[in-house]
């Protein structure tokens, strides 16, 4: 039986539209045989999706996507078969949640400023017990026809720069990776190509990464090309990183994105799988 991995996806615990049953339910209609639920900055879903998981025959690996900054930017780190109760991974996603709630109050005041009432309480709604983020205002915004996309609100209102833009100050990238690695996960550089880096920056970055404790880099993500695919891949074989694999799926409503709907992962990489046992 060929196996199909998707080892980045989003539910309701952070801004996915799928609760984390309906999101397992739906990788196991598509056909995916190991998945990985990685919510930004929460572990929260966890618990439900493995025991989803467990009762359809799905292999589930526990996962996160955390937020870090490097050089005053924003990257993101997937953990992969973390221990969701390492008690210092544990008080790390707490404090990341009072932030973005913290945060979420001043993009909220920043738009009252801005003549558009009414976020905070809707974000809030709309978040539930999950974590509240920009997908939220956006979908707000959306929702009250101050814009005509979900991109159209971070072009014009939540992107860096943009009227709602509120900086954050989310964890040191070296911190961030001990927490996925001391957790007992393996540490994956999410969607590496958009940053939109230079080579050279690129190179500084992977740098950092590794000698943190950095092993792995997403090698395919939806949406990727053969030719980026190739860089990607480029970039995990000169930086001796294992290859992941992940949609980044977030609902369903876009159909360039879907669990389990991904390029193979070169012959060349080395699956990040083989280190998780």
């Amino acid at each position: 039986m060929t196996q199909l991995y998707d080892l980045h996806c989003h539910s309701t615990a952070s801004d996915g539209a799928l609760s984390p049953t309906e999101l397992v339910h739906r990788a196991h209609q598509q056909g995916v045989t190991y998945l990985s639920l990685t919510d930004h900055d929460t572990t929260a879903g966890l618990i439900e999706a493995r025991l989803c998981a467990d009762a359809i025959g799905i292999n589930f690996i526990a996962g996160i996507e955390l937020s870090t900054n490097w050089q005053n930017q924003c990257f993101h780190i997937v953990g992969l078969g973390i221990n969701p109760n390492y008690p210092p991974l544990a008080e790390a996603t707490h404090n990341l949640q009072s932030m973005r709630l913290a945060r979420a109050e001043q993009m909220a005041l920043k738009l009252e400023k801005k003549h558009i009432p009414g976020a905070f309480d809707a974000v809030k709604k709309a978040a539930g017990e999950g974590m509240i983020t920009r997908t939220h205002f956006a979908d707000f915004l959306l929702s009250q026809n101050h814009v005509s996309t979900q991109q159209e609100a971070f072009d014009r209102y939540l992107a860096k720069g943009k009227p709602a833009y509120v900086s954050t100050p989310w964890a040191d990238l070296k911190l961030a990776v001990s927490w996925i690695t001391e957790a007992g996960g393996i540490a994956v550089l999410a969607h590496p190509l958009r940053y939109k880096l230079t080579a050279n920056w690129m190179k500084r970055l992977l740098n950092e990464f590794k000698l943190a404790g950095g092993q792995s880099i997403e090698v395919v993500t939806s949406r990727m090309n053969s030719d980026e695919i190739r860089l990607a891949a480029d970039y995990a074989i000169r930086f001796e990183l294992t290859g992941s694999v992940g949609s980044d799926f977030h609902n369903a409503s876009n159909p360039y994105v879907e669990l389990g709907r991904l390029a193979p992962l070169p012959d060349n990489i080395k699956p990040v799988w083989e280190l998780l046992g």
